[in-house]
């Protein structure tokens, strides 16, 4: 298989259509299907599944994807320090990140480090702890948002602290008027996520022999604040979460005091092309600017 047939094979992934891909590419509909039916003769196994709705992956084309993502990865990375060697400043930068990071950040990050590399292409990625894991891992991104709690074996380079608190309905009456003992959670109800979106608070109820119970379980900040709104439940957020939230809530700083440690994280932080380096080397500076203040 050439690298060609790799960057087909990833575009079909990303495109769920042959006619799709063969857009992106500039290619006939008819040379994108004999490309990957000639690979998938040489390898002996299918890689799509074909229907009528477009195309996806069986479970070798599964299995195969995260190799080809290295084989791209490899390639741009050449491609990227050609360019530096010639004194270009071409590339580009995919990032992942979760939605507080996203909403309080990001934005600022890429329009800083776009009016100093124009020419470097930066693509953003919004999904939860285990999605930006994943990413990381198979090479979908380049560099990934995470939590200490949440990167798991992945190297990561601390840049944020933000603080954990107790959100609660408005009716709430607590035993202090300016925070709340995390001994006192104990007979209170939850409104909990999975740990794929909360890995910090789990942590936090371990740390702290904390057996919780809950009667609602959702999977996104807004809908847990939403919940908490409505009275059916208390929740502990990170500062970060609680910036506009739309919802009329109480919130209270934690005793002992909790946060989570945000950071960036890579696969393999020695071999980053040259844009990358330069977008990792920007957060760092942007962060030690954001924590002076």
């Amino acid at each position: 298989m050439t690298l060609l047939v790799y960057q087909i094979f990833q575009t079909v992934v990303e495109q769920g259509s042959f006619q799709h891909a063969a857009e992106v590419l500039n290619l006939t509909p008819s040379a994108i299907s004999h490309a990957i039916s000639t690979a998938e003769k040489e390898l002996g196994f299918p890689l799509f599944n074909r229907n009528k709705n477009g195309v996806t992956l069986t479970s070798y084309g599964e299995n195969l994807q995260p190799y080809i993502l290295t084989v791209l990865n490899s390639d741009a990375k050449l491609q990227q320090a050609i360019l530096e060697f010639n004194g270009l400043t071409h590339g580009s930068v995919k990032i992942g990140t979760f939605s507080s990071v996203c909403n309080n950040f990001i934005p600022d990050l890429v329009t800083s480090f776009s009016k100093s590399h124009p020419n470097i292409e930066i693509k953003i990625y919004q999904g939860t702890y285990d999605d930006v894991y994943n990413w990381i891992k198979t090479g979908v991104v380049d560099l990934g948002f995470l939590s200490e709690s949440s990167c798991k074996d992945l190297p990561i380079v601390p840049l944020y602290k933000d603080e954990l608190l107790c959100v609660v309905p408005k009716s709430f009456r607590t035993k202090r008027q300016s925070y709340i003992q995390l001994t006192d959670l104990k007979e209170q109800n939850f409104v909990s996520q999975s740990e794929s979106t909360d890995a910090d608070i789990q942590k936090l109820f371990s740390k702290h022999d904390l057996q919780i119970r809950s009667s609602c379980h959702v999977v996104d900040d807004l809908s847990t604040i939403a919940m908490v709104a409505a009275g059916l439940g208390i929740c502990i957020m990170p500062k970060l979460v609680m910036n506009h939230i739309p919802y009329d809530v109480n919130m209270y700083p934690l005793k002992p005091a909790e946060h989570r440690t945000i950071g960036i994280c890579s696969l393999n932080p020695e071999l980053m092309a040259p844009a990358v380096k330069s977008m990792h080397k920007h957060i760092l500076k942007f962060f030690k600017n954001i924590n002076k203040k």
